[in-house]
């Protein structure tokens, strides 16, 4: 049990009572004769299980949870599993128990105990320090729905995917449905008082608490039907990428189209007072706002951070980084030192290019400072440490130039552009022309 510890597990017997039935090794298998023909059907059917519930009572054991194993095949344990999967209660059912829940099948022969132990009891324990480290009451919710799942004939021989294992239908359902569904609700009902209010201003407007309530959940229910028809409410909106965003003013145009043909219906059949179509486009268009702040709050908070950051970093001690192009591997260079592990060790001083038309604008959060040929200068102004070169090494004769440069400043040097031909050999399997790469130039000594 937990903490090491043993206790009595409760079972309803399924072998003869007799010394063999001890004396035999801890795991069944296919045909073991120790089993009686109702011990068959109490194992099939995992109803031997459930007496475990008055050690779930007692407080042995929790309803999910890492199985139980045999004293003497937990000794076998490393070190380190052993230590993390007994941090916890184990349970009535396991992530392992479902996906292993036909075990006495697989295991075949004189030598299934060699079979447990080199390939079944690694995977459970895998398993089981899977569960331990990302338990949520969601997530166990998800395991006894398929615990439940397996019993059934039709399902007993389909193997369930380990991503649905551990993120099933209720915790997905519960995390891209429910939870948004609360969010589009608070966004719908704030939209509509705010439109109220400011329509109210101008003259007489009937809409009331109730019917702002129900126009609320209407819109937030009309959000979720269609976003999950359309896949948004699976969308990860912290990485999200720009299109996705048309997605929901598609989303919020037919919601809107909804508001105002049930309006209309409504009105015909004098069940509510009228409400303009100006008010109900106005409101479509703050809930737009509202609906796109709620899924871009992460982005809109990190970019201001990012900003303030940058600020911050203009003064800080953090090495000041140069970067030579104004190309597609400059906006991998400026993506990369915007990364968490980078971006409070460097800063970005600016971009150097040669193109007249980039010059003096802003391309990926960085600014074209000047050309090729202000390098050195450049360098010295702003004590550069770190030049990342993201143009082709084609331009022989100003790359060549700039290399030297670098060099006799004592500056390191960082080759995107090899970088990324490197990822191109790997990804397309072609061949590289020169067939070396080197990443970083050392300060000359």
């Amino acid at each position: 049990g937990r903490g090491n510890k043993p206790f009595r597990i409760w079972k309803f017997r399924t072998m003869y009572e007799v010394p063999d039935s001890y004396a035999g090794p801890a795991v069944t298998a296919t045909g073991d004769r120790r089993i009686t023909p109702l011990g068959h059907w109490l194992r099939d059917t995992k109803v031997n299980e459930l007496p475990q519930l008055w050690n779930v009572l007692i407080g042995d054991m929790s309803l999910v949870g890492p199985r139980p194993e045999d004293w003497k095949i937990a000794q076998t344990w490393p070190e380190d599993a052993g230590r993390e999967i007994l941090s916890v209660r184990p349970g009535l059912t396991s992530p392992a128990s479902i996906v292993y829940h036909d075990e006495e099948k697989m295991l075949q022969g004189n030598d299934f105990m060699q079979m447990y132990y080199q390939q079944i009891l690694p995977d459970k324990m895998r398993l089981d320090r899977i569960y331990v480290r990302h338990h949520t009451l969601l997530g166990d919710l998800d395991i006894i729905f398929w615990t439940l799942a397996v019993l059934l004939p039709r399902l007993a021989s389909i193997r369930i995917p380990e991503g649905n294992l551990f993120g099933g239908p209720i915790s997905r359902f519960v995390r891209f449905n429910i939870s948004w569904f609360i969010v589009d609700f608070i966004v719908a009902f704030l939209a509509i008082g705010l439109v109220g209010v400011i329509w109210r201003s101008a003259g007489p407007l009937e809409l009331g608490l109730d019917r702002a309530v129900a126009l609320a959940v209407i819109m937030a229910a009309s959000f979720g039907l269609v976003n999950s028809i359309m896949g948004l409410n699976r969308v990860v909106w912290s990485r999200a990428v720009p299109e996705d965003m048309f997605g929901i003013v598609f989303s919020t145009g037919v919601v809107t189209l909804v508001i105002s043909i049930l309006q209309f219906a409504a009105q015909r059949f004098d069940l509510l007072p009228p409400l303009s179509s100006e008010f109900i486009f106005t409101m479509g268009l703050v809930v737009l706002v509202g609906i796109v702040a709620s899924r871009y709050r992460w982005r809109l908070l990190t970019g201001f951070a990012s900003y303030w950051l940058s600020r911050r970093n203009s003064f800080s001690i953090s090495e000041r980084v140069l970067i030579i192009g104004a190309g597609e591997e400059s906006e991998f260079a400026t993506w990369l030192l915007r990364r968490n592990m980078f971006m409070h060790a460097f800063t970005v001083i600016g971009i150097v290019d040669d193109d007249p038309l980039k010059q003096g604008v802003r391309l990926d959060g960085a600014w074209v400072i000047g050309t090729y040929a202000d390098l050195p200068m450049l360098a010295r102004q702003h004590d550069v440490g770190l030049v990342m070169f993201a143009i082709p090494s084609s331009q022989a004769g100003e790359y060549e130039r700039m290399m030297n440069s670098c060099i006799d400043l004592n500056i390191r040097i960082v080759m995107i552009s090899d970088m990324m031909r490197a990822l191109q050999f790997w990804l397309m399997k072609s061949d590289v022309p020169g067939g070396k790469f080197d990443f970083v130039v050392q300060k000359k000594e």
